[in-house]
């Protein structure tokens, strides 16, 4: 085995990079790595303090890249079928657009606002703090649905016609969405709504889930 993940499974980032590397048919293995605080061994390999870390021993012992698009945009590289980036000009920039929106955006509301206070929480041994999550949905959350509902629109796909790196980055958020007990309302995003439950039942979306929603009964969540 020569890939090996470093990360925490409940991580929407190291999901993206698994479900990533499921499609492309890549076996690897995953290394849990608590980052509060992170190991010494680990602020080595991510300075910024990110999860995931990919280690390619195929590329030489520090063979690292921390961050999941650059460790996407290099498996697409490394990879190539099948091919999870556009090839069309346009739609590469539509994805690249939408992995950044994800992973920005959207990824501080539902991490900060939902899935910490919700489901972090409890982990830590600590209440649920549910004003906020309920805030963030009721208040921050809406515009983006409604943004990702319109673009989506009858499509089943976001960029280029095919599944690729927009809905994974997307899809990945949302899992901690619903983690967190939380899910945009099908009257408001029907068509988010359809786009999600398609895109979690793909095999390597719900082999994930199925783990994830393993270890959260352990803590009773």
């Amino acid at each position: 085995m020569t890939l090996t993940v470093y990360g925490a499974s409940l991580s929407p980032f190291v999901r993206k990079v698994r479900v990533f590397l499921a499609e492309k048919g890549q076996d690897y293995t995953l290394e849990q790595v608590n980052i509060f605080p992170p190991p010494d061994w680990f602020l080595e390999i991510s300075p910024l303090k990110r999860i995931p870390v990919l280690r390619d021993d195929s590329e030489g012992a520090d063979a690292t890249l921390p961050d999941s698009s650059a460790i996407c945009g290099y498996l697409e590289r490394k990879f190539a079928s099948p091919a999870l980036y556009p090839a069309d000009a346009f739609q590469h920039g539509k994805a690249l657009w939408y992995e950044e929106y994800a992973d920005s955006e959207l990824a501080g509301n539902i991490g900060m606002g939902t899935f910490r206070p919700m489901v972090v929480n409890r982990m830590m041994g600590k209440e649920p703090d549910r004003e906020t999550a309920e805030k963030t949905i009721a208040e921050k959350l809406p515009r983006h649905f409604a943004y990702f509902d319109k673009e989506i629109g009858s499509k089943d796909f976001l960029a280029g016609g095919a599944f690729g790196i927009a809905d994974i980055s997307l899809a990945t958020q949302f899992v901690n969405l619903a983690h967190a007990g939380f899910r945009p309302d099908a009257k408001d995003c029907p068509n988010l709504t359809r786009y999600l439950a398609a895109i979690h039942a793909r095999p390597s979306f719900a082999a994930c889930i199925e783990e994830e929603t393993a270890l959260l009964k352990k803590f009773g969540l």
